[in-house]
C-alpha cells in the first residue's frame, strides 16, 4: 500500500509541490550528474555519438540528461507541462510482482491510482530506425590513457526479428574469450586491450557498436583494421553453427537466471514492462526469444549484412595532447500503514568436511535449476604481503586461461555449451573461483570448475598478455579521479608494511606488475590454493547427500599443506589529520575522500558502528548526501562506506564536488564529522530510520542463489556465526539509542581525518589550504610526495 500511495502520488499530486527552490535543487543535482559522467574517461563519447548517428529532429539525436544550456534554461513551465503531458496512466505499464495474488494487485491499484485522470492524446514516434549512408568519422581528444575506437550503426528497433538477429551476431562477434573479436585483437594479435560489440536496444531504434581499446604503444588504425577484417569476414561467411549454439545457450542460461529475480534488469518485473511497453503485450518477449533460439546461421548473417554493411558513424577518441479514469479517491494527507514487515527469512546452513579436510558450506534452495558454487581460499589482496603487490589479483585472473588440459578459449566454449559461468578475483581477505552451473549439467561443469581449481597452468603467452592488461588497467586507475583516490587512500590509512597498505583495486603497482614472472602466480597458487585454507559454498538445487559424493570424486587427490600466517594488525596511530591533493588539470569536478579506520567487524559493538555510518551516509536520505546533493545540490551523491574487511576496516566518506565548490564541501563534511560524534548525535528518529532500513530490506535481500551465497560468503570470510544472518533482524532492533551515541563518539576523530581531494589544483588548492585540516602533501599518480 505504502509504494503504490506513494507512486500514484507522484503521478497525480505531485505538481503542486514543484516550486522554483525545488526545481533550482534538482537542476543542480543533475548537472552534476552530467559533469561526473563527463569526468570520467571517454565519458564524453556517446554524448557525441548520439548526435552523430541520428539526423536533426530524431528524439535520439541529443542525450537524455541534455546540455548544461538545456539545464540552465528549465523552467517552472517547462517541468509543470512535461508532467501534464506524459506523466499520466495513459502512457504508463505497471508491473506488481511478488508475494501477491493477480485479484489483490487489480484491486489495489484500481484502489490508487484509479482517480487519476489521463493526460491529453499524446504524440508519439513511431518505429524511426534512420539507417545512415557511406562512412563519416570524428575524433574526440580526452584525458585517457589509451585511444579507443567506437564504430556505429542504426538499426532496428525492440522487438523486432532482425534485431534478435544482431543480438545473436553481437555475442558471436565478442561473448568469451573464444569470441571472434576477443580472440583476434585480444588474445592473438594483442594489439588490444579489450575489443567488444553490443546492441543498444531501444524504442523507436538501436545501434549496434563495436568498441575496442588500443594497447599502449599501437597504433590505433591498426586495431580497427583488425575490427574491419573481422566484421568483412563475418558479413561474408556469418557465424559457424558451433558459434551460434553457444551463444544460444549462454542466452538462455542468461535469461533464466535473470526470471529468480522479482525485480532488477532481468528480472520478472522488467521483462513484462519492457514487453508491454515496447511490444503492446506483457509475454511479447516469447517471440523474440523463439526467433532467437531457433535462428540459423544464415538468419544471423543476412540480418548482420542487411544492417552493417553501409552507413557507419567512426568515433576515434584519442588522449589529449594527440590528435478518462474512474476509481476512488484516496486519502493524500498520510501515507497510508506498511502493516507489518514479513519476517525475514535466511536458508539453514548444513555443513560437511571432505577427506581432504575442505570445508562444504550448503544452503538448499529448490526455486530454480541451478547450482552456485564458490571456493573462498584465505588469500586476497592481503596475501600479497609475502608477494608482489598485484600478484593476488594477476594470478586469479590467470587461472581460468588455461589448465593442464584445456586452454583459455576450451575453456570458454567449455561454459557457454554448458550454460555455466565460471569467475575468477580476489578481495581483501580471501580469493575466489565461483561456478554457476544449470542443474541438468552439473556433473560436467563441477568437471571445468575442478581443473580450474586445481590444475591451472598459467600459460607463459596469456601471463604476458595478461599482465599487460593490468599494466592497463593501473594506467586507467591513475586517469579515473574516485580510482585515483582509492589507489593512495589505503597506503596514507595504513602505511606501506600493513597488509591492507595497497590500492583497494588490488592491481598493485606498474613497477611491480612488470617484475612478475609466471613463477610468481605458480607459487601463489601453489602456497594459497589448499583445502584446509579453502571453504567451498554451494547454494541451490541439491542436497548434501547428492553434493558429497560428486565433490568428492572431483577434490580427493587435493592435499593439504601448511599456509603462511597473514598478520593484520591495527594501523598506525595518528594523532593530526593530513590534506593530500592530486592534480588531474581540466577536471570538471573534484572527488574528495576522507576517513580513518574503524575496529574489524568482530567488535561487541558492530550493530552500532553500523548504525552510526548508516546515520552519517549509508543511505540516501543520510546527513551526508541530504546536505551536498540535497540541500547544496554540489554533488550528484555523496555517502559513507564501511567497506567488508577482517581486519581494522577502512572508513570513508566519498563525494564528487562541482570544483568551485570543493573548499566549501569539505568543510560541510567536516561539520558533520563533528556534528555526528558531538554537536548533533544521532536522534531516536535517525535511528528508527536505520532499523527500518536494515531490517525491512531483508526479505528482499535473499531473492537470488548468488545473493545467498555472497552472504553465506561474508560469514565464512569474516568468521560470523552460523546464526549471523537469522539473528541479524533482532540485534538492529535491539539498538538502544545511548548505545549508538556513544559509538559515534568512539569512533569519529575529526582531528585526525585523511582527506585526498582529486581535482584542478590551481583552482582549488588556495581554498583547500584556507581550511587548517592538517598539512597539505601533493601527491603524482603513483601516490608519491611532490610538493608540499
Amino acid at each position: 500500500d505504502v509504494a503504490l500511495w506513494m507512486e500514484s502520488d507522484r503521478m497525480g499530486h505531485l505538481l503542486g509541490a514543484i516550486d522554483q527552490g525545488k526545481l533550482d535543487e534538482q537542476r543542480g543535482v543533475v548537472q552534476n550528474e552530467k559533469r561526473q559522467g563527463e569526468n570520467q574517461p571517454y565519458g564524453r563519447g556517446f554524448e557525441l555519438i548520439q548526435k552523430s548517428v541520428y539526423p536533426e529532429g530524431h528524439p535520439y539525436a541529443h542525450s537524455v540528461i541534455g546540455s548544461m544550456a538545456d539545464l540552465d534554461a528549465a523552467s517552472l513551465d517547462d517541468v509543470r507541462n512535461w508532467f501534464k503531458t506524459y506523466y499520466g496512466p495513459n502512457n504508463a505499464v505497471l508491473v506488481v510482482a511478488g508475494d501477491i495474488t493477480p485479484e489483490q494487485a487489480k484491486a489495489k491499484v484500481e484502489e490508487y491510482f484509479g482517480s487519476i485522470p489521463p493526460t491529453p492524446p499524446i504524440e508519439k514516434q513511431e518505429a524511426w530506425p534512420a539507417p545512415m549512408h557511406g562512412e563519416h568519422r570524428a575524433v574526440l581528444q580526452d584525458r585517457v590513457p589509451q585511444a579507443r575506437v567506437y564504430k556505429v550503426w542504426n538499426v532496428p528497433a525492440w522487438g523486432s526479428r532482425d534485431l534478435a538477429y544482431l543480438e545473436l551476431a553481437s555475442a558471436v562477434l565478442s561473448s568469451g574469450k573464444s569470441s571472434r573479436l576477443y580472440k583476434r585483437l585480444v588474445y592473438h594479435d594483442q594489439i588490444a586491450t579489450d575489443a567488444r560489440a553490443g546492441v543498444n536496444d531501444k524504442e523507436i531504434g538501436g545501434n549496434f557498436i563495436l568498441v575496442a581499446s588500443a594497447k599502449p604503444g599501437v597504433e590505433l588504425s591498426r586495431v580497427e583494421a583488425a575490427l574491419d577484417e573481422e566484421m568483412a569476414r563475418f558479413l561474408a561467411d556469418g557465424p559457424t553453427a558451433d558459434e551460434l549454439a553457444r551463444v544460444k545457450a549462454s542466452a538462455h542460461a542468461s535469461f533464466l537466471r535473470g526470471l529468480e529475480r522479482i525485480g532488477g534488469f532481468g528480472g520478472k518485473s522488467d521483462v513484462l514492462a519492457e514487453s508491454q511497453v515496447y511490444g503492446g503485450s506483457p509475454d511479447a518477449y516469447r517471440q523474440y526469444r523463439q526467433w532467437m533460439m531457433s535462428a540459423t546461421p544464415a538468419d544471423v548473417r543476412d540480418a548482420a549484412r542487411k544492417w552493417l554493411s553501409d552507413g557507419i558513424f567512426a568515433l576515434d577518441v584519442v588522449p589529449y595532447g594527440k590528435l478518462a479514469a474512474a476509481g476512488t479517491d484516496v486519502d493524500r494527507s498520510k501515507v497510508p500503514d506498511a502493516g507489518p514487515a514479513p519476517e525475514p527469512a535466511f536458508p539453514a546452513l548444513e555443513r560437511a568436511t571432505l577427506s581432504n579436510g575442505l570445508k562444504v558450506v550448503l544452503a538448499e534452495r529448490h526455486t530454480l535449476p541451478i547450482v552456485s558454487f564458490s571456493l573462498q581460499v584465505d588469500a586476497g589482496y592481503a596475501a600479497d604481503q609475502f608477494a608482489r603487490p598485484g600478484t593476488a589479483d594477476l594470478a586469479l585472473n590467470m587461472m581460468d586461461e588455461g589448465t593442464e588440459s584445456m586452454s583459455a578459449l576450451q575453456i570458454s566454449d567449455a561454459q557457454a555449451r554448458l550454460g555455466a559461468r565460471l569467475s575468477t578475483g580476489s578481495d581483501l581477505d580471501a580469493s575466489y573461483v565461483d561456478l554457476s552451473a544449470l542443474k541438468e549439467n552439473l556433473a560436467p561443469s563441477l568437471d571445468l570448475f575442478a581443473d580450474v581449481i586445481l590444475r591451472p597452468s598459467f600459460p607463459d603467452s596469456d601471463f604476458q598478455r595478461l599482465k599487460q592488461q593490468q599494466l592497463v588497467g593501473i594506467q586507467r586507475e591513475q586517469a579515473s579521479p574516485f580510482a585515483m583516490a582509492l589507489r593512495v587512500f589505503p597506503v596514507l590509512l595504513y602505511g606501506k608494511d600493513h597488509p591492507y597498505g595497497i590500492p583497494f583495486t588490488g592491481s598493485g603497482y606498474a613497477s611491480d606488475v612488470q617484475a612478475m614472472t609466471r613463477d610468481d602466480l605458480v607459487k601463489f597458487h601453489d602456497t594459497w590454493f589448499r583445502p584446509n585454507n579453502a571453504t567451498l559454498i554451494v547454494v541451490g538445487d541439491i542436497g548434501m547427500d547428492e553434493l558429497r559424493p560428486m565433490l568428492e570424486a572431483r577434490f580427493k587427490g587435493w592435499q593439504q599443506r601448511d599456509v603462511p600466517e597473514k598478520h593484520i594488525g591495527p594501523p598506525p596511530a595518528r594523532n593530526v589529520g593530513v590534506v593530500y591533493l592530486m592534480d588531474r588539470p581540466g577536471a570538471q569536478q573534484s572527488v574528495i575522500i576522507v576517513g580513518e579506520a574503524f575496529p574489524p567487524p568482530s567488535n561487541a559493538d558492530e550493530f552500532a558502528l553500523q548504525a552510526v555510518n548508516y546515520v552519517l551516509g549509508g543511505a540516501f536520505t543520510s546527513r551526508v548526501n541530504m546536505n551536498l546533493r540535497e540541500d547544496k545540490h554540489w554533488s550528484y551523491g555523496a555517502r559513507t562506506i564501511v567497506p567488508s574487511a577482517r581486519g581494522p576496516r577502512p572508513f570513508f566518506a566519498y563525494a564528487p564536488i562541482q570544483t568551485d565548490k570543493t573548499a566549501a564541501a569539505m568543510q560541510e563534511l567536516m561539520n558533520e564529522f563533528t556534528g555526528i560524534a558531538s554537536q548533533k548525535p544521532p536522534t531516536a528518529d535517525e535511528l528508527a530510520k536505520v532499523k527500518d532500513g536494515q531490517v525491512k530490506t531483508l526479505p528482499g535481500r535473499w531473492e537470488t542463489i548468488r545473493a545467498i551465497e555472497s552472504s553465506i560468503s561474508e560469514m565464512v570470510s569474516l568468521g560470523l556465526p552460523d546464526d549471523y544472518w537469522q539473528t541479524y533482524a533482532s540485534h538492529v532492533r535491539d539498538l538502544a539509542l545511548p548505545a549508538v551515541q556513544q559509538e559515534a563518539k568512539r569512533l569519529i576523530h575529526s582531528d585526525r581525518l585523511i582527506w585526498v581531494v582529486v581535482g584542478d589544483r590551481s583552482k582549488i588548492e588556495d581554498s583547500v589550504r584556507q581550511l587548517g585540516f592538517g598539512a597539505i602533501k601533493v601527491l603524482n599518480p603513483e601516490g608519491e610526495v611532490v610538493a608540499q
